[in-house]
């Protein structure tokens, strides 16, 4: 079986970061960057313009920028693999890593599997229709786009995820509409205060967005209320899911712990796992930030920690 120091399994700034400082530390690493569970790059791949990665003062569209990632990590000496993961086994060192094709070991493994967004199955939002045309589940990455700016924008949700999204959209939006299935807030009674005095917002309640149409963007939504199935289009410049993410950890079982929303636990201020010599970069682990440029820096930190681990083990000849 073949043997490996590193292992990374996922892709996205987080993999691809740690994949470039490992294998300019001659550690060699594999990545597995994932087939069916989702494009190589990670969410960056669904996203258009990206304008707050540093280095690129006129921005640089997701594909573009996760493509460069990728041939800078290929041309240290990572190798590849488009493969997902099915298994790993932590029990003993050194760790094993199935997928459908190939079982490795590992001397240490740093998981960037990310996080998906939870999106609703709503007409008009789904792939190859207005999703990242005017739909899209991140208001802090996309927000500022000029094709939201003085708009009417709608948000999905009413947690405090939902509200924090609406406040911000607040700094660019000519009104903030939140849409609550139910009567009330999720939301703690702080955040949910801050919405409803924010003369921005508006609380539309005991509704759900029922279709969303356009042209080459988001032009309107359709309001269905949930108690007498009554319908209203709204002129609308777009849609924010703003319901929460869920981890892509399954794969792991319960040999890392998680915590209860599934995110990976570090421990405070690295990214070293439950698991010794297995460590978690990314969205994967962050459910507060959720960006870019900070799951590369994550992925930095993964690649320093297990470069490190390897070195105190006596594992890097």
């Amino acid at each position: 079986m073949e043997r490996r120091k590193v292992v990374i399994i996922g892709s996205g700034p987080a993999g691809f970061t740690s994949a470039i400082y490992t294998a300019r530390a001659n550690l060699q690493p594999l990545l597995f960057e994932g087939f069916f569970s989702g494009p190589s790059g990670g969410q960056l791949m669904t996203t258009t313009d990206v304008e707050n990665y540093p280095g690129f003062p006129d921005g640089i569209t997701g594909p573009d920028l996760m493509n460069n990632f990728r041939k800078q990590a290929i041309r240290f000496g990572t190798d590849v693999v488009t493969e997902d993961v099915k298994e790993c086994d932590f029990s003993k060192g050194p760790f094993v890593i199935r997928s459908s094709k190939r079982e490795v070991q590992a001397d240490t493994v740093i998981i960037s599997t990310g996080a998906t967004a939870k999106r609703l199955d709503v007409e008009g939002t789904r792939d190859g229709e207005f999703w990242q045309r005017g739909v899209t589940a991140c208001a802090v990455c996309d927000g500022a786009m000029p094709i939201f700016r003085n708009k009417d924008l709608y948000v999905i949700g009413g947690g405090d995820t939902a509200v924090e999204e609406a406040l911000f959209l607040t700094k660019y939006a000519s009104k903030v509409y939140m849409v609550l299935r139910r009567d009330s807030f999720r939301a703690s009674k702080i955040m949910a205060d801050r919405a409803l005095q924010h003369p921005k917002i508006e609380i539309i309640y005991n509704h759900t967005i029922s279709l969303v149409e356009g042209e080459a963007v988001v032009t309107s939504v359709t309001l269905e209320d949930v108690t007498n199935k009554k319908t209203t289009k709204r002129v609308a410049g777009g849609v924010f899911f703003a319901i929460g993410h869920t981890p892509n950890t399954a794969f792991l079982g319960n040999q890392v712990e998680m915590h209860d929303s599934g995110y990976l636990k570090v421990v405070s201020g690295t990214t070293q796992t439950s698991k010794e010599g297995v460590f978690a970069a990314g969205d994967v682990q962050d459910h507060v930030y959720r960006q870019a440029v900070t799951a590369a820096g994550s992925g930095c930190m993964a690649a320093l920690e297990a470069e490190r681990w390897l070195v105190m083990k006596g594992l890097t000849g």
